[in-house]
C-alpha cells in the first residue's frame, strides 16, 4: 500500500545532485500517493533516518542517491531484520549496485509504480566485512587512493571524476601488501595495485570489473591486480572498462562463499564508495545470501 511507502533523499548525493532530483522524486511519488519523503543532513545519516522509518513500520523504503546512500539503507534494513524492500534511486556518482541487479534507477515514474506494488522485487545476497554490509563492492588498495583523490577535485562529477582521478592515480599509487585466502587455497603475500571483492558486477562507474558476478550465487568475486609498471596499470585501467582484464597476467579472479585477508597494518578500505578504517590487519569478508529485497521490475 502506499502509506508504507518511506523516500529517503541524501540531498549531497552526487554533489548535489540529490538536492537537484528533490522536486522530481515528490512529482512523481505524489503521483501514486507517497507523500513522506525525508532528506538526510549528514554523512550516513541514511541509516539513522531508515532506522526510523522501519520503526514506525514502513515496510518499503526507496533510497535515492548513490552507491553509499542505497548500501546505507540496505545496512539498516538489514540489521533491522525486518522484511522490508529496497527501491532505488540515481543521484550519485556512480549508482553502480543498480546497473547488475536491473533496477530503473533514472526513471522516478516507473520506480514510483513500482514501489507500491507487490511482488516487485528481486532477493539478493549481499557481503559483510567487520560489521558492515556491501551491495556492490569492498575494495582496497588503488580503490582507496582513487577515493581520496575524488574529495579533492571539485570541478567535475559523475563517471568523468572516477576515470579521472584514476588517471591521476595510475603513476603515482605505491601498492599495497596483501595475503588473500579462502578454502580452496592460500595465495601468500603480495604486492597488490587493488583487491576488489565484489558482489556485483561493475564499479567505478565505467569498470566492469567483476564480469562474471551474480547476485543470487551465494558467492563473492575476488578481484586481485597484482601490482605493475605504469603502462602496464594504463593496459589494464582499459581492459577493466571493457571487463576484458581477468584474462591479462597479474590478475587472478577467484569465486568463494568467504575470503581470509591479511595486512601489515589496520587497512583503509571501501565499502559501496564509503571510506573505512579497518579495526584489524586481519578481515575476513562474507557473502550474505538472499539477505535483501530490491525493487525491480
Amino acid at each position: 500500500m502506499p502509506g508504507r511507502v518511506c523516500v529517503i533523499v541524501n540531498p549531497a548525493a552526487g554533489r548535489g545532485r540529490g538536492a537537484r532530483t528533490l522536486p522530481a522524486v515528490r512529482e512523481a511519488f505524489a503521483a501514486v500517493g507517497v507523500s513522506d519523503v525525508r532528506t538526510t543532513e549528514a554523512r550516513e545519516d541514511e541509516r539513522a533516518v531508515a532506522r526510523r522509518a522501519i520503526d514506525e513500520g514502513f515496510t518499503t523504503l526507496v533510497a535515492v542517491g548513490g552507491d553509499g546512500t542505497w548500501g546505507n539503507v540496505a545496512n539498516a534494513i538489514i540489521a533491522s531484520r525486518a522484511d522490508v524492500r529496497l527501491a532505488l534511486v540515481a543521484a550519485g556518482t556512480g549508482n553502480d549496485f543498480a546497473k547488475t541487479v536491473g533496477a530503473p534507477m533514472n526513471d522516478i515514474a516507473l520506480t514510483a509504480r513500482l514501489s507500491v506494488a507487490e511482488g516487485s522485487d528481486v532477493r539478493v545476497d549481499v557481503g559483510r566485512i567487520e560489521d558492515q554490509y556491501f551491495l556492490n563492492i569492498a575494495g582496497f588498495g588503488f580503490d582507496i587512493a582513487v577515493l581520496e583523490d575524488t574529495t579533492r577535485i571539485k570541478w567535475l562529477r559523475g563517471d568523468a571524476l572516477y576515470l579521472y582521478s584514476a588517471l591521476r592515480q595510475i603513476v603515482g599509487y605505491g601498492g599495497v601488501d596483501i595475503d588473500v585466502g579462502s578454502h580452496a587455497r592460500q595465495r601468500g603475500n603480495s604486492r597488490h595495485l587493488m583487491l576488489v571483492i565484489a558482489n556485483a558486477r561493475n564499479f567505478g562507474g565505467a569498470f566492469k570489473i567483476a564480469p562474471g558476478a551474480s547476485l543470487s550465487d551465494g558467492m563473492l568475486d575476488a578481484v586481485a591486480i597484482g601490482d605493475a609498471s605504469a603502462m602496464r596499470r594504463i593496459g589494464l585501467f582499459a581492459a577493466a572498462v571493457r571487463g576484458t582484464h581477468g584474462t591479462k597476467a597479474g590478475v587472478d579472479v577467484e569465486q568463494a562463499a568467504k575470503f581470509f585477508l591479511k595486512f601489515s597494518a589496520p587497512p583503509a578500505y571501501e565499502t559501496d564508495g564509503e571510506y573505512r578504517q579497518a579495526k584489524s590487519d586481519e578481515l575476513e569478508v562474507v557473502c550474505v545470501p538472499a539477505a535483501l529485497r530490491v525493487v525491480a521490475p
